[in-house]
């Protein structure tokens, strides 16, 4: 196709799924570098795309905008754009792309009740929620218009803003650091609060010094605070960073630990040693993906702990893993056995392993 001169690709998700689209964004910049990308998400996730070049501007709508809002958007969008790219197959992002360009391509979940949204996508690609990473997946659109795949998730960070983590951070500088990402946005993919009180115990008696990162969510904020103080002499930087800042932060680190989180693909991105922890979600499908991993085929299995270049995943033991659901009790609120029994022994293990400790 003619080169387009102005693009938009559409991902209303979470900030996991957004980071995960950059390696098509950046795809796409490089077959075409005139062209003037803009990405629409939901408000809240455009932290993790603040200080990506390959981007012009970060649209944003409400995750449940009212009728005004959406007439707004629409009227703001509406054939702006010369093509446009929807990365979920959902409805709201394809009446989107249909919107914003005569040009379009998205996913599509082939069945029956989906399939009408072939006719406003014109180009479509079938979405695989199980056996394709979501890297590969959303590089499937750049494929559709003979676009050479870029493999890199982008998790950048300005200079600025790397001077002003140094200057909260001091330690940055001066002393070797492990970075903890304890709270994931849901209980089902949580590890234990004494867990991550033993491992950091370990890694400080090999010098490490401890890092707390988090949100500002007041949950998250209460959840990582009551750990710190069980953990002497632990810098507990919830809330006080932006997704830039931590990636800033976790690129100087010397090792990473944390669940199925947006945090986790953050710091595989920028190629810190990582330790991911997964129980019930898909590593397949949700795996962190690696640093320099180039290659079209998916990085994880589907089963056991494994290793590919910076990061190490462990998966829980348990003969159900992983189970797809959301928890033992089948909601976001409840546990996962397979996490919550997942020895410190591994983990620190991993992260020796890791580290050549």
């Amino acid at each position: 196709m003619k080169p387009p001169a102005r693009v938009l690709v559409v991902v209303t998700r979470r900030i996991g799924d957004v980071l995960l689209t950059t390696p098509l964004i950046r795809s796409l910049k490089r077959a075409w570098p005139q062209a003037a990308i803009d990405v629409l998400i939901f408000a809240g996730t455009e932290g993790v795309l603040a200080a990506n070049r390959d981007i012009r501007h970060v649209l944003t709508v409400a995750e449940r905008p009212t009728a005004i809002e959406h007439l707004a958007l629409a009227a703001s969008i509406f054939r702006r754009y010369d093509l446009a790219l929807s990365a979920v197959p959902s409805d709201r992002p394809t009446v989107y792309a249909w919107l914003a360009a005569p040009v379009r391509a998205g996913f599509v979940v082939d069945e029956p009740k989906q399939r009408w949204k072939k006719r406003l996508l014109g180009k479509w690609v079938a979405f695989d929620n199980r056996d394709t990473h979501t890297v590969l997946m959303c590089l499937k659109l750049a494929a559709v218009f003979g676009v050479e795949p870029c493999y890199d998730v982008v998790a950048a960070c300005t200079d600025a803003e790397c001077a002003e983590v140094v200057r909260q951070l001091p330690f940055m500088t001066t002393a070797p650091y492990a970075v903890f990402h304890t709270y994931p946005k849901f209980n089902y993919k949580m590890w234990r609060r004494e867990a991550w009180i033993e491992l950091a115990g370990h890694m400080q008696k090999r010098g490490m010094q401890i890092v707390l990162t988090g949100s500002r969510d007041s949950a998250e904020v209460a959840y990582v605070e009551a750990i710190a103080r069980d953990i002497p002499g632990a810098f507990n930087v919830t809330g006080k960073l932006t997704l830039a800042q931590t990636a800033c932060m976790l690129r100087e680190a010397r090792a990473y630990v944390g669940p199925d989180t947006a945090i986790t693909h953050m710091a595989a991105a920028v190629g810190v040693p990582v330790v991911a922890l997964y129980g019930p979600s898909n590593p397949v499908k949700w795996g962190p993906w690696p640093q320099a991993f180039a290659t079209p085929v998916n990085p994880w299995r589907r089963l056991g702990t494994q290793r590919v270049n910076n990061v190490t995943l462990i998966q829980g033991a348990e003969p159900c893993v992983p189970c797809f659901h959301e928890g033992c009790d089948r909601h976001i609120g409840s546990f996962s056995d397979c996490l919550q029994h997942m020895p410190v022994a591994r983990v620190a293990a991993a992260l020796d392993a890791a580290l050549k400790i």
